[in-house]
């Protein structure tokens, strides 16, 4: 059996029992990074006061590099039907802009047993602490290196009729609300940073205030930024009288007020024409 585990993205107390109870019987770990995954298991295991023998257990690299490798390799297929595993990613939800998914799509495709349990995750984190009200948001995880590319991919943002998600390093957070504020200056965004951990903030402003306010400062740790969506512009909805001063042919006339009533377009004509 396959299990995917969330882990802590901050808070080493945000680990579900049911995860620590995988964590425990599992014999074979896939691990984003082996090292950060050791140590977190260790940090965890004396926390909740259990012990991981790590020599009875294998470790097994399986990153965002390799994980084609991984699934095209000629043990794969019997490793995940007749053992015990879990999958860790370094932090957070496997899958969600973490590797993961080639091998939840390997798993379907060959009918080999697997879960993914409910856990920490950034994104929903985020999104629920902005007090944004749209129920429809976008995740487009890290946005691109190149600035010409950046600014494509933020133009689409701020034209999206959803709330968008990213994630933002902390070399490159003014960076992004700089292009921001000058692309859309009154766009309100709320950004987080260092989710669940110690020294954990947020900030929800216009662009162009989040930028003045942050562009003087040290930043550090990494960032989550949820971006409003485009704000709509409703006009008045148009009336029935609204239509009798139009200045058209009574033919016309007619069909536009039955449309809007449901009467018949030849009675309305007629009391038209009187």
């Amino acid at each position: 059996m396959l299990t995917f585990i969330p882990t802590p993205i901050g808070n080493l107390s945000d680990i579900s029992y049911r995860s620590i109870d995988f964590l425990k019987e599992a014999d074979i770990f896939l691990c984003e990074d082996t090292r950060v995954t050791k140590k977190l298991l260790n940090l965890i295991s004396n926390k909740f006061d259990f012990q991981i023998d790590f020599n009875q257990k294998t470790f097994i690299s399986v990153h965002s590099h390799n994980e084609k490798d991984f699934i095209e390799s000629a043990d794969t297929l019997e490793l995940l039907q007749t053992q015990n595993i879990a999958y860790l990613s370094d932090a957070g939800m496997p899958c969600i802009s973490d590797p993961g998914a080639l091998i939840v799509d390997f798993c379907i495709k060959n009918n080999i047993p697997y879960d993914i349990l409910p856990g920490a995750n950034a994104v929903l984190t985020a999104y629920a602490m902005s007090g944004f009200t749209l129920n429809e948001f976008n995740f487009i995880g890290f946005l691109p290196h190149k600035s010409k590319d950046r600014i494509n991919k933020l133009e689409n943002v701020l034209q999206n009729s959803s709330i968008t998600i990213l994630y933002e390093s902390p070399h490159r957070l003014i960076k992004m609300l700089n292009e921001l504020q000058q692309l859309d200056p009154n766009r309100i965004v709320f950004i987080a940073k260092e989710l669940t951990k110690k020294y954990q903030q947020t900030f929800k402003d216009s662009a162009r205030n989040l930028y003045e306010v942050l562009s003087t400062n040290t930043i550090k740790g990494e960032w989550v930024v949820v971006i409003d969506a485009k704000p709509t512009s409703k006009g008045e909805a148009i009336t029935y009288s609204d239509i009798e001063k139009l200045d058209i042919a009574p033919k016309q006339k007619a069909k536009l007020l039955s449309k809007l009533t449901g009467e018949n377009t030849k009675d309305i004509y007629a009391r038209l024409s009187i």
